[in-house]
């Protein structure tokens, strides 16, 4: 007998163990139970460190490296552990030669990266996108692309306005420029054809739910052949131990690593990859779409003007609040008097929901913007 989809959402949403009136997974996700268990057996088994024990270790690798081909459809030796998005981002800037176009709101994460690779080595030049409020489109991106534009780099989710980038549509007007994906804000959430980028680079902090220390790089064929691994350390080669001569780079993603990577860390995404790969990101993203629609029924209701988009297909799971002009204190006031966890950054209030919103934190909701609006 096949399982209904909603018993699936039913056992994901079980495993968050987080308070009520958590609303902030765009900052960071609070592990969840399968994540804990697995932090928990594997700190257990390192520091027993039983004969014969360690070698178990070495299998996490491999064990990551599939898990996020499930999710992302990148073969797994096409995939490298990463400490944080930062860092897979970072590989692929320093790596490329050429014109990067991406917009000068991304997240630092990219913006930097551009900028000190440009700055360092001089091979690559960052070209500024110029957007429509911060949402980069494929035709933006059409009309200012040029024959100098070597990459184009881009946020999944924006972390400012929540949109929803349309990668498959990008990736038809650039041709086969490399396509650099930032996919923080999106990954384990969010049904897309990641294949049609060239670089996918996330942690698994947010809303993946595994903790800091724990992401990944992923690269195509194409970015393999064009994106130099500059950082290269030993664990970048073939050499099992290169010890004894100066050896090259792997030719693949596996020249994108430095050193050892963090094994515990591996085990806990891994943890929490192959629970969501159980239950899909098309149901979870259907799951998390419900529960924005009555985050932003509520906003409506109380007359919150909410500025991220309502289109399903250009949303993921923020929603960003912009209350009127001197009503924002008052408003972040009225959300932590009721225990409600936001992001609150320039005359915006960010909110990040996920499939544990339920009737309780909505409630909580509710309180906070009827403290909000009584207060006029």
């Amino acid at each position: 007998m096949t399982t209904p989809p909603s018993a699936g959402i039913d056992a994901f949403a079980a495993g968050f163990l987080e308070e009520p009136g958590y609303l902030d997974f765009g900052r960071v996700g609070p592990l969840s139970a399968a994540v804990l268990a697995e932090s928990n057996g594997q700190a257990e088994l390192l520091s027993r460190a039983r004969f014969g024990s360690l070698d178990a270790f070495a299998q996490e690798d491999p064990r990551m490296r599939s898990a996020v081909s499930a999710v992302t459809g990148f073969p797994a030796d096409q995939i490298v552990a990463q400490p944080n998005t930062g860092a897979g981002l970072m590989h692929a800037m320093f790596g490329l030669t050429g014109g990067a176009l991406l917009s000068a709101g991304e997240f630092p994460s990219l913006t930097l990266a551009a900028t000190r690779a440009a700055e360092a080595l001089h091979v690559v030049t960052p070209l500024w996108l110029e957007t429509d409020h911060g949402r980069v489109t494929p035709g933006q991106i059409r009309e200012q692309v040029t024959a100098n534009t070597a990459a184009v780099a881009v946020s999944l989710v924006d972390s400012r306005t929540g949109y929803l980038a349309d990668i498959e549509g990008i990736r038809q007007v650039i041709g086969d420029r490399l396509l650099i994906v930032d996919a923080i804000q999106g990954f384990g959430v969010v049904d897309v054809p990641y294949e049609a980028a060239d670089v996918v680079a996330s942690g698994g902090h947010k809303w993946t739910r595994a903790g800091w220390g724990t992401g990944f790089l992923a690269l195509s064929e194409r970015a393999i052949e064009r994106i130099t691994p500059v950082f290269s350390g030993f664990a970048g080669t073939n050499a099992r131990e290169p010890f004894d001569e100066i050896v090259p780079p792997a030719h693949g993603a596996r020249a994108f690593s430095v050193a050892n990577p963090d094994r515990m860390a591996q085990a806990r995404f891994a943890a929490a990859l192959e629970e969501i790969a159980i239950v899909g990101t098309a149901a979870i993203q259907s799951a998390i779409s419900d529960r924005v629609d009555a985050v932003i029924d509520l906003a409506d209701e109380f007359a919150i003007p909410v500025v991220s988009s309502r289109d399903k297909s250009e949303r993921a799971g923020i929603v960003v609040l912009e209350p009127a002009d001197g009503r924002l204190t008052l408003l972040t006031a009225s959300l932590f008097n009721h225990g409600v966890t936001t992001t609150t950054r320039g005359s915006t209030v960010r909110l990040s929901v996920h499939v544990s919103a339920g009737e309780e934190t909505l409630s909580m909701l509710r309180a906070a913007f009827t403290s909000f609006a009584s207060a006029y």
